[in-house]
C-alpha cells in the first residue's frame, strides 16, 4: 500500500545535505514496512538491524569511537559489506539513547552513509534531539491512502478539486460509501488490508483488538505498576468519556473521587508517545493559541478510529443508525487528521458554554475554527458566535452533504479531511 511519507523518504535521500533520520509514530502504522520498502526500491542492499536486545549490536555502538570502525564491525555483524550511498541502514525499535548517540556522529561528519533509525516511543524524542539529526512523523493512513488503496485515485483527484473551488463533488455519495468503510477499518494497515479483502467483521474486529494490545503493551515500558494500571484505566474509560455530552475528560469517571493527580502520568504517558491526542481548552482567541490554552481541561481523543469503533462495541447497523455515534467517530477522525496535519489541537468554549469543536492556527498564524454538522443539533449557533466575538471572516463545517460556500463558511464533505493540510 503506497504512503505518503515514502515521497519525504525519497526527498531525504536525494538531499545533498542529509542527516541520518528519526522516522517516529505509533506502533502498527507500517514504519517498518514502509522503510523496508523503501529501501528495497531505492538502493542496491539494506543493513536492517532490530535493536531489541540486541548486545552485540549495543556493543559496537558503545565501543566504536569513529565512523569507519562503526560500519565495519556493523558489516561483520550483518554478514555482508555496507555500501556508500547505496546501502540503507536501518536500525529498528530505537529507545537506547547510546545507539542515537553513536548515530549523530553520522550527521556531525560529511559521509556518504544513510541511516534511517525507527522509533514507536515519542515521548523520547527530547532525549534524542539533536542538530546532527533530521526527524519524521509517521501516522495512520488517512483516507487519501485509503483511496489509493483501494484503487480508486481518480477519486482523490475530484475530491482536491472540490475543496479548493467550493465545488460539488460529483462523486460524492461514492466516496461516502468509501469513508464509511474507512471508519469501521480504521488507518491501521494491517485493518485497511482485511477490510479491502473482505474479512468478516469478526476477523477485522480481533486485528484491531490485537493493535490495542499492542498500544498496551507499550504501556509496560512506564516505571510505576500504579501509573501502568492507570493508562490502561484511561485507556478503557476514553471511549465513555466521548459518549458523554460534555467530552471534556472527567477524572472523577475513572473511580470515586479521581483526581487530576492521580491520573496526569499516564495520561501524559499516552498523549506523548501519540496513543491519544489530547485537545486543550481555550476561551480566548490571542495568538499563540498555546498561551490561551486551559491545561486542566481537556479532551481526549484515540488515535486510530477503527480501534475506537471496535471499542465503543459498534456494528455497522447501529452506527448508521444513530447520529451520535457517527458524531464521536467524525469528530475523533477529525482530531487524528488535525494532528497528522501538523496542527495543534484545541476547543472553544465559552462561559456560555457555546463551543466549537476544534481551533485551527495555521503557521501564518490565521485562526480556523472548525465545526461537525450534527443533525440533531442544526440550530446551534456556537460557531456564528464565535466568529462574531472574535471577528473571524472564514470557517469550515464539516457535514455529510458535498462541497459548498455560505457566508464565509466552508462546508466540506467529512471525507475531505485530509485536504486541511492545504490550509497551513
Amino acid at each position: 500500500m503506497e504512503r505518503k511519507i515514502y515521497f519525504d523518504l525519497l526527498k531525504w535521500k536525494k538531499d545533498p545535505d542529509k542527516k541520518p533520520l528519526l522516522l517516529y509514530g505509533n506502533k502498527q502504522i507500517g514504519k517498518t514496512y514502509t522503510t523496508i520498502e523503501f529501501g528495497e526500491k531505492e538502493y542496491k542492499t539494506i543493513a536492517y538491524f532490530n535493536t531489541t536486545n540486541n548486545q552485540p549490536l549495543l556493543s559496537i555502538m558503545q565501543k566504536e569511537k569513529t565512523i569507519d570502525k562503526i560500519i565495519a564491525r556493523l558489516s561483520l555483524l550483518l554478514g555482508e559489506t555496507i555500501l556508500k550511498e547505496d546501502t540503507l541502514i536501518i536500525l529498528d525499535n530505537v529507545v537506547d539513547e547510546g545507539i542515537v548517540r553513536t548515530v549523530k556522529k553520522f550527521g556531525k561528519e560529511k559521509n556518504e552513509y544513510h541511516i534511517i533509525m525507527i522509533t514507536s516511543f515519542r515521548e523520547k524524542l527530547n532525549a534524542f534531539k539533536g542538530e546532527e539529526l533530521q526527524y519524521k512523523a509517521m501516522y495512520a493512513m488517512d483516507f487519501e491512502e485509503y483511496l489509493k488503496a483501494v484503487g480508486n485515485t481518480e477519486l482523490i483527484d475530484f475530491i482536491k478539486t472540490s475543496y479548493r473551488n467550493n465545488k460539488p463533488m460529483p462523486f460524492h455519495n461514492i466516496a461516502m460509501d468509501y469513508y464509511e468503510e474507512y471508519m469501521m477499518s480504521g488507518g491501521l494497515p494491517e485493518s485497511v488490508l482485511a477490510s479491502i479483502q473482505k474479512e468478516t467483521d469478526l476477523k477485522i474486529r480481533m486485528i484491531q483488538e490485537k493493535q490495542l494490545e499492542c498500544y498496551k503493551a507499550q504501556l509496560l515500558s512506564m516505571n510505576n505498576l500504579i501509573d501502568i494500571t492507570r493508562a490502561n484505566d484511561v485507556l478503557n474509560i476514553l471511549p465513555y468519556q466521548l459518549l458523554k455530552p460534555n467530552r471534556k475528560f472527567q477524572y472523577g469517571l475513572m473511580r470515586t473521587g479521581g483526581r487530576s493527580k492521580d491520573y496526569d502520568t499516564s495520561i501524559e504517558f499516552l498523549s506523548n508517545n501519540g496513543i491519544c491526542y489530547k485537545c486543550y481548552k481555550i476561551s480566548e482567541v490571542n495568538p499563540p493559541l498555546s498561551k490561551c490554552k486551559d491545561p486542566e481541561s481537556f479532551k481526549l481523543y484515540l488515535s486510530d478510529t477503527g480501534i475506537l469503533y471496535m471499542m465503543m462495541h459498534l456494528s455497522k447497523i447501529k452506527l448508521f443508525a444513530d447520529d451520535n455515534l457517527k458524531y464521536i467517530l467524525y469528530e475523533n477522525h477529525l482530531a487524528d487528521t488535525i494532528v497528522a496535519c501538523g496542527y495543534n489541537l484545541y476547543y472553544y468554549q465559552s462561559e456560555g458554554k457555546a463551543e466549537v469543536p476544534f481551533i485551527l492556527q495555521t503557521r501564518a498564524g490565521k485562526i480556523i475554527p472548525i465545526e461537525i454538522v450534527n443533525k440533531n443539533l442544526s440550530k446551534a449557533k456556537s460557531l456564528s458566535l464565535f466568529m462574531s466575538k472574535f471577528n473571524i471572516s472564514e470557517a469550515i463545517r464539516f457535514t455529510e452533504d458535498n462541497f459548498s460556500m455560505k457566508k464565509g463558511i466552508k462546508y466540506v464533505p467529512i471525507y475531505a479531511a485530509f485536504c486541511l493540510k492545504e490550509n497551513l
